[in-house]
Parts: C-alpha cells; structure tokens; sequence
C-alpha cells in the first residue's frame, strides 16, 4: 500500500518560512507526478496551494504566487512545499496529494492523501 506522510509543520511568526515535506512510502508505483499541497483552515473547505500537474508544470493559488515554492527529490520520493512571508491567513493543515495510478494499475487507489501537518503563522 502505498501511503503519504507530511512533515515540518509548527508554528511561527509573521514574515518567517517554513518547510513541509511530503514523503511516499510502501507501493510507491501507484502515485502518479501529479502531485501537490492542499489546506484547510478551520470552517473552510480545503483548497489547492500549489501542484505538479501532469505535464510537469506548477499551478498555484493566487493567494500563494510568489511566497510558496513547490518541488520535488524523484530520488527520495519526496515533494517539498518551501512557504516564505507566512502570514497568519496561511494558517491551516496542510496536506500532501497524489493521483493514483489506478486506471493502469489496478491495485492502486485513485488518489493518496497524507495525515496533515497543522502549519499555525501569529500575527
């Protein structure tokens, strides 16, 4: 089974940068490239942060443009969300994704999620 788990959450200050990371373990053949960072802050809905897209591109939200860097190490199966001028709005868990591979590999699901990692910025 293949499983996502997020790290480097916490808490900082307005203005400061943080580094989530996103490891793939287990069958890691059935996560696709198409790869990115979600969150959700209390009483909101999750949205996209910033993603691979299947072509190799990167998409971010308009909120993000310019502060967050999304990237990846193919050789630690690693995805890496490198957040700079964190405001308190950033405030959220954050979450990894990856599309499945599951209409070329039956055994895989259609999409992986991490745990989350709770990323708090104080104003």
């Amino acid at each position: 089974q293949a499983q996502l788990a997020e790290s480097g959450g916490g808490l900082v200050q307005a203005g400061g940068s943080l580094r989530l990371s996103c490891a793939a373990s287990g069958d890691t053949v059935c996560i696709s490239a198409t790869m990115g960072w979600y969150r959700q802050a209390p009483g909101k809905e999750r949205e996209l942060v910033a993603a691979f897209t299947l072509a190799g591109s990167t998409n971010y939200a308009d909120s993000v443009k310019g502060r967050f860097t999304i990237s990846r190490d193919y050789a630690k199966n690693t995805l890496y969300l490198q957040m700079n001028s964190l405001k308190p709005e950033d405030t959220a868990v954050y979450y990894c994704k990856g599309v499945g591979e599951r209409l070329l590999i039956r055994r895989c699901r259609s999409e992986y999620w991490g745990q989350g990692t709770q990323v708090t910025v104080s104003s």
